[in-house]
């Protein structure tokens, strides 16, 4: 008898399991349900929750085990969560082997930095190798985050976050130069500035291919919103010919593995609501560079309730930017901008992408706000690419909008991406009125960004909320001061009862 005999003979050894599709979001999380009574589970001892290594058309994946007492599920079947399931690239009714995860060394790296010791070059590359290849449990990576937060990195562990996210995946190299890019770094709702400035940029012959990400803490990311417009899931072949066809595209990063761990990084800090300095430089910067980029405008809002809340954070934030940008090859230029409050009217992916709609096809009730933000960083980028001589950008970037050749280039880059289509609209909405009159002294970004969030923003793409005053605007008691929108009637009044909370989203004072 062989030895593959006498292995195959042993019952000790449990068959592999059939996979099934379980149909369950996990987000990027991948998890895989099992018969507590199956039989790898019994031979294995493996416990709920446990780390498990699942293996199927020669890939392998980490995955959290939920075991199942229930019916549903078959004692020879292993059901795999949505994020499993793509990993794995299965049909159904594969042979999955799933066994006891392997020890990582890298481990000991997120150890040594929750005990607060500097992490190298070499260090921070082992680490997030096994992040970007899902070797990494949510638990492993939170605990990672939670250390690298409240200063906790240095500008070289910085340097070294950001050139190991990038080293670990894809990168695009254009053969125009100079390349140009441009980023906000948040906590500003409404700010949607971007396809107007790729617009306005490509339009006068730049280039300028633009990745962009989701929301993480927001009501909307750029690509959320640019998704109500066009598809935004574009690989780097379908990158390639947009940019090389019209200059410019605005497209989600994540569906082009550029810092790929940076997207399982944002998985873990948007539910501990963790946004670093020191993550938030590396996360920007990698995407910059892997992107192809060599010169990029910063937009960075400072106000009481945005993420930014000081001049002296915004100062700090600029100059590690810069730091860090010039380290990784990048010409990096921040431009302090007033986040005193939103930036257009509205506030969700749908609702934005209205008021990038009205600023671009040139309506006379256009957000101006959002018009003029929007022209100032084109601007900026023509003098940065060398197309406008200092001093000379603005006029540019107001000369392109206004006759016309932006809005023909967004259109353009739209149909190259797939198709331009209308925004749509939510089911159900409720204006929010003054109580008293008065003028408007404070409008809080980060709960009217809460607001829109409990309305179902940015999953539902229509949901939101629409700013209809202004700081220093004096208003009439009755007087609309917001509308929320929502495709379910239950986030509206969850919405609604926030809104009417103690602590005022926009708050009146009286004569």
């Amino acid at each position: 008898m062989t030895v593959a005999a006498v292995v195959q003979a042993n019952p000790a050894t449990p068959a592999p399991l059939r996979a099934r599709r379980a149909l369950i979001d996990t987000y990027q999380q991948p998890v895989v349900y099992m018969r507590s009574d199956c039989a790898v589970c019994r031979a294995e001892g493996f416990e709920a929750q446990a780390q498990v290594e699942v293996a199927a058309n020669g890939r392998e994946v980490l995955a959290i085990l939920h075991r199942v007492d229930a019916q549903w599920l078959g004692r020879d079947e292993a059901a795999l969560s949505e994020a499993a399931w793509e990993w794995l690239a299965l049909q159904g009714g594969e042979a999955v082997t799933v066994r006891h995860a392997p020890l990582l060394e890298s481990l000991k790296f997120v150890r040594a930095k929750v005990y607060d010791r500097k992490l190298d070059y070499p260090s921070m590359r082992a680490l997030i190798d096994d992040v970007s290849r899902g070797r990494v449990s949510d638990l492993h990576l939170a605990a990672f985050v939670t250390a690298c937060a409240g200063g906790r990195l240095d500008q070289d562990e910085t340097v070294a976050l950001t050139r190991a996210m990038v080293d670990v995946g894809e990168r695009i190299r254009w053969s125009h130069s100079p390349v140009m890019d441009k980023h906000c770094v948040g906590g500003l709702p409404g700010n949607r500035t971007t396809p107007i400035v790729v617009a306005i940029v490509a339009a006068c012959g730049v280039v300028m291919p633009k990745t962009s990400s989701r929301a993480i803490t927001s009501p909307a990311g750029t690509a959320d919103t640019m998704e109500t417009l066009a598809p935004v899931t574009l690989d780097i072949a379908t990158m390639r010919r947009v940019v090389e066809r019209e200059g410019g595209c605005i497209a989600w990063g994540g569906a082009a593995r550029l810092s790929p761990a940076d997207d399982m990084l944002i998985r873990v800090e948007r539910p501990l609501d963790l946004d670093s300095e020191a993550q938030l430089v590396a996360s920007v910067l990698s995407k910059k560079v892997a992107a192809g980029s060599e010169r990029v405008l910063i937009d960075l809002p400072v106000g009481p309730t945005a993420k930014v809340r000081s001049s002296a954070a915004a100062q700090s934030l600029a100059a590690s930017l810069g730091a860090v940008g010039a380290a990784v090859g990048l010409q990096v230029q921040v431009l302090q901008t007033d986040g005193l409050q939103p930036v257009g009217r509205g506030i969700g992916p749908a609702l934005e992408a209205f008021d990038v709609l009205a600023v671009l096809q040139r309506h006379a009730d256009a957000p101006q706000d959002l018009r003029q933000r929007a022209l100032a960083l084109a601007g900026a980028l023509l003098e940065m690419a060398g197309r406008a001589v200092p001093g000379a950008g603005l006029a540019l970037a107001t000369r392109t909008l206004d006759g016309g050749q932006a809005l023909a280039k967004f259109i353009a880059i739209c149909n190259a991406q797939g198709g331009l289509r209308e925004p749509p609209r939510a089911a159900h909405r409720e204006v929010v009125a003054a109580t008293i009159a008065g003028r408007v002294g404070a409008i809080d970004n980060r709960r009217l960004a809460r607001a829109a969030k409990l309305a179902g923003a940015p999953r539902d793409p229509a949901a939101g909320a629409t700013l209809l005053v202004r700081l220093g605007d004096t208003v009439a008691a009755g007087q609309p001061l917001l509308t929320l929108h929502a495709q379910a009637p239950g986030e509206l009044a969850y919405a609604l009862a926030f809104v009417h909370g103690q602590s005022p989203v926009i708050a009146i004072d009286p004569p």
